[in-house]
């Protein structure tokens, strides 16, 4: 009778977990809460299943039945708080829980008991969206025993929302943001769910923000209460449409603090103090009351005029925050700029102003042109200067030429010859000795030009009159 007993059993435990779905995929905003707890059933259900492992019985005598049967009941998940729950019929000696799902590690942990005997594990840091199959492993007298719930996100695949994520600006405003889903049908209508806790309660987006075809793509949420450092903001997108199950989109929990986008850093100073340039700034104000080292601040420091880029310079924040620049290093006019963010958040805060720094440098270049055009200048006075000169020796040449050198030259009498009768080869008695004459070249003067030489004038022959006298006498 305990054989039969422990084969019906066995007949009652599926061959197959079933997957379990949930209404957090597509509850309208008009049902009573976006994605209650669903009751999953007990260990032998259709939604959750389990199944148990013999372990050694000693002296291998046959077991109750009653001992064969999982202490594991009313396993279910509230996918909302992503809490698996269970209760045990029977004392059990250790228990564990694991999560496992697709590109994250599994994840395992020993379950809390509530007040009501309840055992509980919360897997906060998991999503859902990618399917999951959640596990409990149990011991009971003796024996070892496993409940498993295997979780779809039925619907569409591409349907569900993709690209989205949440800034808080200005200290008090949130803003999230999505796109549609590649397969998403035309008529698909997303819904955005926040909560700032784990136990905190659900709200909806009362803004919605619209692309041109009408689709919701984006939320604005300007109450977002109290401010607690504690904050972790949970959120969750699902949809609905006519044609088809629309899947949800759910995410690890934002930590408030990290995704504050913070106004720039205000009253940006740079002043010398001899050695070095002094720059100083003030923290933002932020939403949380957070400590100033968990800052990280960025300066942008660039000469002006430049081509070349200095590289960024990065700084944690302090109570005073400052940055000194050796003053060798600056030279020119420079300005400064910073921006911030959490240290372990990834939205930058806008640039602030620049401020500028240094003096202006000693235009160098300026004088360098002006020397280079005096000393052309000075060439091309002492060019001209000496052409001038070159011009006026010239003309000063044609205006007063040398006197040439007087030629000696034998040349006749310009006085009239004396006549004389010669005897043969030999003068007569009385006569006078032949005088040399010198003559002079005569010079025309031509304005522009070169003197023209005029030979000399042709010599007289003195024997020419001696043979015209002897004619005239022998006539």
């Amino acid at each position: 009778m305990a054989v039969l007993l422990v084969f019906i059993s066995l007949l009652l435990v599926p061959l197959n977990p079933a997957c379990f779905t949930d209404p957090v995929r597509s509850q309208s905003p008009d049902a009573s809460g976006p994605f209650p707890p669903r009751r999953v059933g007990d260990g032998h259900s259709l939604l959750g299943w389990s199944h148990f492992r013999d372990a050694p019985s000693p002296g291998g005598n046959i077991l109750d039945a009653q001992e064969k049967v999982s202490p594991i009941i009313n396993l279910k998940l509230d996918s909302r708080k992503k809490m698996l729950t269970w209760n045990s019929r029977r004392n059990v000696t250790w228990q564990e829980c694991t999560i496992d799902a697709p590109l994250d590690p599994p994840i395992s942990q020993t379950p809390q008991v509530a007040e009501d005997g309840t055992y509980f594990c919360t897997f906060s840091n998991s999503v859902l969206h990618r399917g999951a199959t959640l596990t409990v492993n149990v011991t009971s007298e003796g024996r070892e025993f496993q409940g498993t719930l295997t979780f779809c996100n039925s619907g569409k695949e591409g349907s569900g929302a993709v690209n989205f994520s949440c800034l808080i600006y200005d200290v008090r405003f949130l803003n999230c943001s999505w796109a549609r889903g590649p397969a998403a049908p035309a008529d698909v209508r997303y819904h955005l769910y926040m909560w700032a806790s784990l136990h905190g309660n659900v709200s909806e987006c009362a803004q919605y923000v619209l692309d041109p075809t009408g689709t919701r793509v984006g939320c604005h949420f300007d109450q977002l209460g109290e401010p607690q450092t504690t904050d972790n903001y949970f959120f969750l997108v699902n949809g609905t449409s006519n044609e088809t199950d629309i899947q949800f989109l759910d995410f690890t929990p934002f930590v408030a603090t990290e995704i504050e986008k913070y106004n720039p850093p205000a009253n940006l100073t740079a002043r010398n103090n001899g050695s070095y340039y002094v720059i100083q700034w003030d923290n933002p104000v932020t939403r949380f009351n957070i400590s100033s080292h968990v800052l990280y601040y960025e300066l942008d420091i660039q000469r002006k005029g430049s081509f070349s880029k200095r590289d960024p310079v990065f700084q944690r924040g302090e109570n005073r925050n400052e940055y000194l620049m050796p003053s060798s290093a600056v030279t020119g006019v420079h300005t400064v700029r910073v921006r911030v963010r959490h240290v372990y958040g990834d939205a930058w805060s806008d640039w602030g102003p620049a401020q500028p720094f240094g003096f202006p440098e000693k235009n160098f270049t300026g004088f360098l042109v002006v020397l280079i055009g005096l000393v052309v200048g000075a060439v091309a006075l002492s060019s001209m200067g000496l052409m001038f000169l070159c011009k006026r020796f010239s003309l000063k040449q044609k205006l007063f030429p040398p006197i040439p050198q007087v030629k000696r030259e034998l040349a006749g009498s310009f006085t009239p010859t004396q006549e004389m009768a010669w005897d043969g080869d030999n003068p007569s008695a009385g006569s006078q000795e032949p005088e040399d004459f010198l003559t002079v070249e005569e010079m025309k003067l031509f304005v522009g030009g070169e003197a023209e030489m005029v030979g000399p004038a042709p010599a007289l022959n003195p024997y020419e009159n001696i043979t015209a006298v002897r004619g005239r006498l022998g006539q």
